[in-house]
């Protein structure tokens, strides 16, 4: 066809074709991590290394029926340990969470409960819906919350990083607070301070971040409860099935202002087109054959938690580097869930 040409058009026509080719061939392909999103019912259905986000036996989320739950009188205390009174950390939106990730200089660990082994906290995420009481992944009695805030462990005694732990048998502890909009005159301090104006702006798009300083991470907790513990799976992929799910009994109050906040962060860049973040929760997935154990007694359903073994502890250790703190005791009720 180069004949039929006169010989400037033909060589024209070959640059181009040439051009289009070298900007064909340097264009990235995406990742398979761009692939996937909350709004796209996706789990491992076209990505081998995925496999178990499809196949798996013991996923995550799941609904708690309480009338399935055990009694395990042997649960001991959960036990948190900060190196120092505050923490920072730097809080991203990451287009699919907002999320919390720790100075990594500072220690903040825990123990107890259903974990054999000291977990070191990696990142705090929040899951959230566009509408009021809907959102959270985990429900309870078919009942869901307005959002859900998981403060993701991996095992540091058996393994370096959370990668090496995520893929092995006792790797990941994934603690679950739930969170309800509340009216009412006592927000939860840490939400606030993660959630207020001035921080929550700085994030309003997909790779922002913003640096935080002296946070509390008591503050995040309720001031009693207890919990209930399974094992599953992370919910985001590839979904290895190596996290010891700790959900407290609970729920936080997060308020009106601040859930409308969060749903106005996009999960997109700022040269792309607008879209909520809201609804980022994977499916319900099934318990199987899955037990769940509480540290409160189903025969005392009315019993309401009472002193000090059933508070979070701020008091000021001998070694100001070390603290360990108990953050629930046996009989908590599940009707803490309804206040």
């Amino acid at each position: 066809w180069q004949e039929a040409l006169p010989a400037g058009s033909a060589r024209a026509a070959v640059a181009a074709a040439a051009a289009a080719a070298a900007e064909m061939q340097f264009v990235p392909a995406k990742t398979y991590e761009d692939w996937w999103a909350y709004k796209e019912t996706l789990h491992g259905s076209f990505v081998p290394a995925w496999s178990l986000c499809a196949i798996g036996k013991r996923q995550s989320p799941v609904d708690v029926n309480t009338s399935q739950m055990i009694f395990d009188p042997f649960l001991p205390p959960l036990r948190l340990s900060i190196g120092g009174k505050k923490i920072s950390g730097t809080m991203y939106n990451t287009g699919r969470h907002v999320s919390f990730r720790p100075d990594p200089v500072q220690l903040v660990n825990v123990s107890g409960g259903p974990l054999p082994y000291s977990h070191r906290l990696q990142e705090i995420r929040l899951h959230f819906g566009s509408e009021d009481g809907f959102g959270s992944e985990h429900r309870i009695d078919g009942d869901s919350f307005s959002a859900e805030v998981q403060l993701i462990h991996y095992n540091q005694e058996l393994y370096p990083n959370i990668s090496e732990a995520s893929r092995n048998p006792n790797g990941l502890a994934v603690i679950s607070i739930f969170a309800n909009v509340s009216i009412g005159p006592n927000p939860n301090s840490f939400l606030t301070r993660l959630l207020n104006r001035e921080t929550i702006t700085r994030i309003s798009y997909k790779n922002d971040a913003y640096l935080l300083h002296d946070l509390s991470l008591e503050d995040l907790y309720p001031e009693t409860f207890g919990f209930i513990t399974y094992q599953g799976s992370m919910s985001t992929p590839p979904c290895y099935e190596t996290a010891t799910w700790i959900l407290i009994d609970r729920p936080i109050n997060i308020t009106s202002v601040q859930i409308h906040s969060l749903r106005l962060l996009s999960q997109n860049l700022p040269s792309q087109i607008f879209r909520s973040m809201s609804d980022n929760s994977r499916p319900l997935q099934p318990l199987l054959h899955r037990s769940l154990r509480g540290n409160r007694d189903p025969r005392r359903p009315t019993k309401r938690c009472k002193g000090a073994s059933y508070r979070l502890h701020g008091m000021q250790p001998r070694n100001p580097m070390l603290r360990l703190l108990p953050l629930h005791s046996h009989s908590t009720s599940l009707s803490l869930f309804f206040f």
